[in-house]
């Protein structure tokens, strides 16, 4: 068996694990944008409510309505400041992840050239020896006089 021959195995091993990674960098990637999605959403939200407090309070509203509207913007602020830190680590995961494929991305196409560079040697040394025996045959055919 050729070293190239030998090698593939492990070529097909680490082409899997660089796959792998590349739908994971995927996955991290929709967490982050599912993740902004959200952030913005809770901002658009936070910033309609606050828009329809300051148009309740100009026409007039009660201690109660008016804590209560405070709390509930405290919540929302709260669950933006809550969301802020999910995308940020999400971000954080989704590049390590990136870096880890970009390695073994590289790791692959390392392993791929010396697949390409051993199996292009054997080619070459197989030529040669064809054309040496072509030449030895071709030779023995010749009468000699």
């Amino acid at each position: 068996m050729t070293r190239a021959k030998r090698l593939e195995p492990v070529q097909h091993i680490v082409e899997e694990a660089q796959q792998r990674l590349a739908r994971s960098v995927a996955t991290f990637e929709k967490r982050v944008l599912d993740g902004d999605k959200k952030l913005d959403e809770l901002v658009r939200y936070k910033a309609e409510y606050e828009q329809g407090f300051q148009q309740r309070a100009a026409t007039g509203i009660g201690v109660m309505e008016m804590r209560d509207y405070q709390a509930f913007l405290a919540r929302l602020a709260e669950a933006i400041k809550q969301q802020q830190a999910l995308v940020t680590r999400a971000r954080a995961e989704h590049e390590a992840e990136r870096l880890k494929w970009q390695e073994a991305l590289r790791r692959s196409k390392a392993l791929g050239h010396v697949v390409e560079r051993w199996q292009a040697e054997e080619r070459h040394v197989t030529e040669r020896r064809e054309q040496r025996e072509s030449d030895e045959r071709a030779q023995r055919k010749i009468p000699r006089p």
